[in-house]
């Protein structure tokens, strides 16, 4: 886990040692790593915001394309939640059987958003850890129409992929968050995780009577 963190809080510094290792390839990194968090309900853990914001922050220097990095990281969102929607609806809850790697709770926070939000979930759902990986798997477990689920998974896949790539391609570079590039990129998770901590939470009060 302190790896974990350490690799999300300077993940430019390690971007740069990646892309001096491996050039061109550090695209194909990116690419799995936006994939796997958005499409496998197994790696809901992996950065996401905040890995964007750094990206975009590197290509400022211009060591990678931004353009190759808003088509190629918006496909794999796109690409990602498309995967995670047709497991959902082939597989469904067989994968929470005896299975513990796979916490329900997870499944059952998005379900209550997906009660509150509807199909709109699916856009919302992108700026939200956790409930980003497990918003495409509900909907092919309700077998939302593949069509609508596909404009919202392309809405929000191109909004959240150029909201954050590009907002740290131009603003990555000012001083201010240079010299803090560590507290920017904890607040940029903290912000992320309010909406969830916040439904847990209202959950909890209306659970026991006290927000009805």
């Amino acid at each position: 886990m302190a790896a974990l963190v350490d690799f999300v809080l300077h993940f430019d510094k390690h971007l740069a040692f990646v892309f001096q290792a491996y050039g061109t390839l550090t695209y194909v990194f990116l690419v799995a790593v936006i994939f796997a968090e958005t499409g496998l309900v197994l790696t809901p853990f992996l950065p996401g915001d905040s890995l964007l914001f750094s990206v975009g922050a590197f290509a400022a220097q211009g060591a990678l394309d931004i353009t190759i990095l808003f088509v190629t990281l918006t496909v794999a969102a796109i690409l990602g939640d498309t995967v995670n929607y047709w497991l959902g609806y082939h597989i469904g809850l067989r994968v929470f059987t005896g299975n513990r790697f796979f916490k329900k709770e997870y499944l059952e926070r998005t379900e209550q958003f997906y009660a509150r939000h509807g199909k709109k979930t699916i856009i919302l759902a992108r700026f939200m850890p956790i409930i980003r990986t497990f918003a495409p798997f509900v909907a092919g477990i309700g077998k939302m129409q593949y069509r609508t689920f596909l404009i919202y998974n392309v809405t929000g896949g191109v909004v959240w992929i150029g909201l954050f790539i590009f907002a740290g391609y131009f603003f990555g570079e000012l001083p201010v968050v240079q010299e803090n590039f560590s507290l920017f990129i904890l607040g940029i998770i903290g912000l992320s995780i309010v909406p969830a901590l916040w439904g847990v939470i209202r959950s909890y009060f209306t659970k026991n009577d006290i927000l009805k």
